[in-house]
């Protein structure tokens, strides 16, 4: 059962990847958010020709499921990215983890809905697959819980 939801979340990224704002790196990175009650809200990676104000896709997803009051509902996200063809399709082998500071996104959203939050990971071509939890990923992470908050 895990797997099939991994897999459903690593094709809405893939999906999502190929509307990626990536005109300087050309890589594109789509994300997937599952929400409690089955919905699944999406985000790219969007860059910034300042590229420091660049936006990972994951943070871009994490923050419209807050948008739309579900933050603490997070169960599980899926990432993928590649190289970013003009037609939209994504091409490369590599395994797609979040980077450090989306696994910092990725753990608020775990330790504000009392959940380790499933992290699945995919290559462009679909070859490449894996799963995680959040505090794997990030352990001994800072959070809310740090400043009192839960």
């Amino acid at each position: 059962m895990r797997e099939i939801a991994g897999r459903v979340l690593i094709d809405a990224a893939r999906e999502a990847a190929a509307l990626a704002h990536a005109p300087y790196s050309g890589f594109g990175v789509g994300a997937a958010v599952l929400i409690g009650d089955g919905k699944i809200v999406t985000g790219t990676n969007f860059e910034n020709a300042s590229y420091g104000l660049s936006l990972c896709a994951e943070t871009v997803a994490l923050a419209t499921a807050n948008s739309q009051g579900h933050l603490r509902n997070v169960v599980a996200i899926g990432v993928v990215g590649g190289t970013l063809a003009r037609d939209g399709s994504l091409s490369g082998s590599a395994l797609i983890t979040p980077c450090g500071r989306c696994r910092q996104i990725i753990n608020e959203a775990s330790q504000l809905g009392g959940r380790d939050i499933d992290i699945y990971c995919g290559s462009a071509d679909g070859e490449d697959f894996a799963h995680f939890r959040a505090s794997e990923l990030l352990p001994h992470a800072f959070g809310p819980a740090d400043l009192g908050i839960k």
